[in-house]
């Protein structure tokens, strides 16, 4: 076995050799003997083992075993205590999850603060066959019934090839000392229960199980980078980025078949079902869906997709005698006597400083909003004038509106108010420029 280990370990993950890695040791049999193999093939890794304190005396003693054992070696050990029970109930999930959770919480914080290159974990095939066989009963996709990924980012599972047979006989012939944990005999958990119960009886059937389905999920995970990579050319083609959006014709998403589960490998990245992708198909522009993480807009004829963002502050105060002040975009402004003979683009505005109230006030628009648009006659609803000029949701949301009081000077960016814009008469002329 040590042979086999030692060219798997070179084949797949030399790119770590001369790194300092971790390697997780419960104790159990399973990482006994991993740490046992890569003692043999030359690699001293530093131990690390969590005590979820969920056996009481057991966890402390399973605890102190392993410094013992790591000490004997010569590695240098770290031990991390953890009230599991009080952040399943914090966090409203199972113990079994929330041990999953902490354990690789902690393992990414170690690489990051001391740099370790990577940390071995003892799963193995059966371990590969039980987690594909609980995914099928929970009705998983593709990716959840692929088992268990050798490589995830800096978690490396190098026993994935062995099967719990031969982990056994390789402990029993080098005697090897593990600590039994009593809580894997119980049944009560499904993995357990198809370990003990399920999985015996289809040996016993089929004496080739365990190989024949883990062939089977090597086919299984070849089809799913194929789709991965189909997908992925699929996004690229659908999928414009432009600044802070992404725009998705929704013509050619109806064009998608099978649509369900394109739309589902599309956009369940971003926390959406295909069912709510498909109802917005066909739903009136302006309609909106959101994940917790993004908002997806039916515009016409496009999707746009958008991340969350914080609640922008409501009123920006502007003092005319602070010229560096933090504003969520940028303005610059001067003060000049004489009123400049040229023509004034979008981006700037020449107001009459003496109509203005300082500080002024830079905000998004609220209902009911109206202003008189310079060159032209009258007053206009800010909401009138988005639409004849053809915003869209997105548009609205991102214009800043700067006030004087509560009188809307200048549609940043885009027009000024003519109550406000300076003539040949004005003694002081504001000029602002913006940068959007």
């Amino acid at each position: 076995m040590v042979q086999k280990f030692q060219a798997h370990f070179e084949a797949h993950f030399s790119y770590l050799k001369n790194k300092t890695i971790l390697l997780a040791l419960s104790g159990g049999v399973d990482s006994c003997v991993l740490l046992d193999l890569c003692l043999a093939v030359a690699i001293r890794p530093v131990i690390v083992h969590c005590n979820f304190q969920l056996r009481g005396e057991a966890s402390d003693q399973d605890a102190q075993w392993v410094t013992q054992i790591s000490k004997e070696k010569g590695l240098r050990c770290i031990v991390q205590n953890f009230d599991t029970k009080a952040y399943a109930k914090q966090q409203k999930i199972s113990t079994q999850m929330a041990a999953r959770e902490l354990r690789y919480h902690w393992f990414d914080r170690l690489c990051s603060e001391e740099n370790f290159a990577a940390v071995l974990i003892a799963h193995h095939k059966n371990d590969a066959v039980e987690t594909f066989l609980i995914n099928a009963l929970r009705g998983s996709g593709l990716k959840g019934l692929i088992g268990i990924p050798e490589t995830r980012e800096k978690i490396i599972r190098p026993l994935l090839p062995f099967s719990k047979e031969t982990i056994l006989a390789y402990a029993q012939e080098k005697s090897i000392p593990w600590r039994e944990d009593v809580s894997n005999a119980t049944t009560d958990y499904l993995r357990n229960a198809l370990r003990h119960e399920v999985i015996p009886k289809l040996i016993h059937l089929q004496p080739q199980a365990i190989n024949s389905i883990q062939t089977a999920l090597d086919h299984l995970s070849g089809a799913n980078a194929f789709i991965e990579h189909a997908i992925g050319t699929l996004k690229k083609q659908l999928f414009t980025n432009d600044n802070d959006t992404i725009r998705i014709p929704i013509a050619d998403l109806k064009q998608l078949n099978p649509l369900d589960f394109c739309l589902h490998e599309l956009f369940f990245p971003y926390g959406f079902s295909a069912l709510e992708i498909e109802k917005l198909l066909d739903a009136i522009p302006g309609k909106i869906v959101r994940s917790s993480t993004h908002r997806l807009l039916c515009d016409r004829d496009f999707f746009i997709l958008t991340t969350l963002k914080k609640e922008e502050k409501e009123v920006y105060k502007i003092d005319l005698n602070q010229p560096n002040q933090s504003l969520p975009i940028f303005l610059h402004w001067d003060t000049v006597l004489d009123l400049p003979n040229k023509k004034w683009e979008d981006h700037e505005a020449a107001l009459d400083k003496k109509l203005l109230k300082n500080p002024l006030l830079l905000r998004k628009s609220k209902q009911g909003d109206y202003f008189y648009p310079s060159g032209m006659k009258g007053k206009k609803l800010l909401s009138k004038y988005y639409k004849d000029e053809k915003y869209s949701l997105i548009d609205k949301e991102n214009q800043w509106v700067l006030c004087s009081d509560s009188a809307i000077v200048w549609v940043v960016g885009k027009r000024c108010d003519r109550r406000f814009t300076a003539t040949e008469k004005t003694a002081e002329t504001l000029v602002i420029h913006c940068n959007l």
